[in-house]
Order: C-alpha cells, then sequence, then structure tokens
C-alpha cells in the first residue's frame, strides 16, 4: 500500500537538540489477533528521534498512538519493521527507556521519598546512593520538603512530579510519556508544562510525548508528529522552533496549533473518504498473519 507523503513545516529550528539518532523506527506496523479477528493498528511507521530531542506524538482517539510508545518501551512486539535504540534492536524493556504514565501509579503505603527510590533499591543501589539521587530529583521537581509527605496527602499534580522524579532518577536515555497530564485541571496542567520545558533542558533527556492535546504538542515539542486515524501512519511532521521557555496560553504557538489541528481534520475527511468506498477485493498481507478487508 502506497504512503502518502508526510507534510514538513519548516521553521528555522535551532539544531541544539540535534544529534546522533538514539531511537530510529523502521517501517514498523503492529497487527493485534484475536482469535479470527484482526486489528491493524499501525502501518509503515517510519522515524528518527536525535538525542536529546523532545518529540510529541499526536493523533485521534484509537489511531496507535500508545500502541508506538509501547513498542518503544518493548512491552510489545511489532508485527513488522525495527525498533532500533543506540543502533540495538529493541526486543523488550530496558533500563535505557523508562514510561511515565497517565495515572501517577504511586504505592500508597510508600511515602514520597520511597517511592522516587523504589526501582534504584530494586536494582541494587547503596541506600547513601539512593538517597542522594532521589534528593537531587526531588528538589529538581520543586518537591523537597515533601519526602516524607504520603500520596493521600498529594494534589494530583504533585503526585505527577513524584511519578516524574521516579522516572528520572533511574537515568534513562529516553523518557516515554503517555498523556500524563490528561486527568489533571487545565490550571495545574498549564504549571507542569511549564515545569517540564524546565527539566527537559535541565537534563538533556530524550523525550517522546504522547498527546491529544494539540496546544500540549506545540508547547513541549521540538518535532510534533500528527498520526492519523488507524491504522496509525505519520501525516505530517511539524517542527516547532518557538524559544522556551514557552507559555502555554501563549498567542505565538496558535498558528503552529492550527497546522495541527488542520492535519488532524484533514486526516478526518480523508478517512471518512476512505470508509465510504467498497472494501478490496484482495487482502492486505502481513507476514505470518492475514488480514481480509
Amino acid at each position: 500500500m502506497a504512503m502518502p507523503q508526510a507534510a514538513a513545516y519548516a521553521l528555522d529550528v535551532s539544531p541544539e537538540w540535534a544529534g546522533a539518532p538514539t531511537l530510529r523506527v523502521r517501517s514498523v506496523g503492529k497487527v493485534f489477533q484475536s482469535g479470527k479477528r484482526s486489528l491493524i493498528a499501525l502501518e509503515e511507521v517510519s522515524f528518527e528521534v536525535p538525542a536529546g530531542d523532545f518529540v510529541c506524538l499526536v493523533g485521534p482517539s484509537g489511531c496507535g498512538k500508545s500502541t508506538l510508545l509501547n513498542l518503544i518501551a518493548g512491552l510489545e512486539r511489532p508485527s513488522q519493521g525495527q525498533l532500533l535504540l543506540g543502533g540495538r534492536t529493541i526486543t523488550g524493556p530496558g533500563a535505557d527507556r523508562v514510561v511515565m504514565f497517565q495515572e501517577s501509579a504511586l504505592f500508597p503505603w510508600l511515602n514520597v521519598q520511597d517511592n522516587v527510590e523504589f526501582g534504584l533499591k530494586l536494582a541494587g543501589v547503596p541506600r547513601r546512593e539512593r538517597r542522594a539521587r532521589s534528593e537531587h530529583y526531588l528538589d529538581l521537581m520543586g518537591l523537597a520538603g515533601f519526602d516524607r509527605a504520603w500520596t493521600h496527602e498529594l494534589s494530583g499534580g504533585m503526585k505527577q512530579r513524584v511519578a516524574l522524579a521516579r522516572a528520572l532518577v533511574l537515568d534513562p536515555q529516553v523518557l516515554l510519556m503517555d498523556e500524563p497530564f490528561a486527568a489533571l485541571d487545565g490550571q495545574t496542567r498549564d504549571r507542569l508544562l511549564l515545569e517540564v520545558q524546565r527539566i527537559w533542558q535541565e537534563t538533556g533527556k530524550t523525550i517522546i510525548f504522547v498527546t491529544h492535546n494539540v496546544r500540549e504538542a506545540v508547547v513541549l515539542a521540538n518535532r510534533v508528529l500528527v498520526l492519523g486515524a488507524r491504522p496509525g501512519r505519520i501525516r505530517a511532521e511539524i517542527l516547532v522552533s518557538a524559544p522556551r521557555p514557552r507559555e502555554p496560553r501563549g498567542a505565538e504557538l496558535a498558528g503552529l496549533a492550527n497546522r495541527v489541528s488542520d492535519e488532524l481534520a484533514a486526516d478526518s475527511i480523508r478517512a471518512g473518504e476512505q470508509a465510504r468506498r467498497p472494501a478490496p477485493a484482495t487482502p492486505v498481507v502481513y507476514p505470518g498473519i492475514l488480514v481480509r478487508g
């Protein structure tokens, strides 16, 4: 099946984050099989993420954004194609990648510091080093003084900051974030969008951030990859060069947000036109899997 050419908007992107590709996604497809029923979630997805880049994945519900993040995390295996990190094929989860989900998933029986240190403790890091590292990241997240607090004493935004500190303390090469602020109120989300920008600039981590919020994407990202309706494909790559810190409600980003919205709307129209066409007579074939149209 021919791939439509993804649109790209060159906006004088600063090279400050450019480096050797950390992540390569090559012609990746994902098919979920349940008995005789098959669902093509992703099809021919290809892109590269240089070290230290900040990329947002945007698309309609069900387009495969979270599936793609799970593939990068090694929680799922691709049906076709290849994912490489640092030149090595991703075959499963690894310490070089950490995922932050929509729910903070903190342990209620542990205080803030013990939650942050949990992964380090499992890894056998000595207590003194664990304490020094956790205190550093709690301070970075503006949570100094809350180390002995219990999770039920924290606001939703504070819980997500603890979850982010827990991810960063493991010193991953790539931080994968799956709509971590979706359940928060607008004011709290705006504060965290500023915090994440600051933390990205201070740590230099490679971040891949999944969201369905267009404004959130253009505030955070150097590049926004727009995925089309299922089966997910990259329809556009929009480059963002606005100076940081970017105010979440800044008017200068409105034009870029409109471009992302326009790409999503155009894909919705394409999807509607395709849905009205007769089903193809020939089956779509993946290696080892037969999906009938």
